[in-house]
């Protein structure tokens, strides 16, 4: 019985870190190709595991690359809590900056790509709508914690959603011009603007 555990937690080791060189290469894979060119052979081969392995673990090609984006989404909250500690942080414009940060990397541009075959595709689309809610509550109520925002003053909660739609919309433009400048002045007038409203 020792025996048979002992083999046991190295094989679920290696099944995590296949399951997980999956996800990370199905964001790589959309965020570079696009649905149309982002298959389940294209992302097994990319993440060096055979076809089969990868159906193993996720059955449908949207299975994966839904999990794919929830998990680097999850990822990517992790880290933006990591970055200030817990609570509130000091400096909003630093939030602000991070925040526009998350909506101008691959994770963004591999979403984008899911977005555009969900609005196309009924199977996928439910799925996406789903996962975009809850993605979304959850960057919302970080970036509350974050800037110490207080929701019952009238307008904070509006005020700090039309921060993330911002940041969104800087993100698609970022998809086609680099323009860090432009996107600097914006993110410190919407810190200037968070001071007034949020106190």
């Amino acid at each position: 019985m020792g025996v048979s555990t002992v083999e046991r937690v190295p094989k679920q080791d290696r099944s995590r870190a296949t399951r997980q060189r999956l996800l990370q290469a199905a964001v790589a894979c959309l965020a570079e190709h696009g649905w149309a060119g982002s298959t389940v052979s294209v992302v097994a081969e990319r993440a060096g595991v055979s076809r089969g392995a990868a159906q193993h673990h996720f059955p449908t090609r949207e299975d994966l690359f839904t999990a794919a984006v929830e998990y680097v989404a999850e990822e990517r909250s992790t880290a933006l809590r990591d970055l200030f500690g817990q609570g509130a942080a000091q400096d909003r414009r630093a939030v602000v900056t991070a925040l526009v940060d998350l909506y101008t990397g691959p994770l963004f541009r591999a979403a984008l790509q899911l977005w555009v075959a969900a609005s196309n595709e009924d199977q996928l689309r439910a799925r996406v709508t789903e996962l975009e809610a809850r993605v979304g509550r959850e960057t919302h109520r970080i970036a509350v914690e974050l800037l110490g925002a207080d929701e019952s003053r009238p307008g904070a909660r509006e005020t700090v959603q039309g921060l993330l739609d911002m940041a969104r919309g800087l993100g698609l433009a970022n998809l086609l011009t680099d323009d860090a400048a432009r996107r600097e002045r914006v993110v410190a007038q919407w810190a200037a603007v968070l001071d007034e409203a949020l106190g």
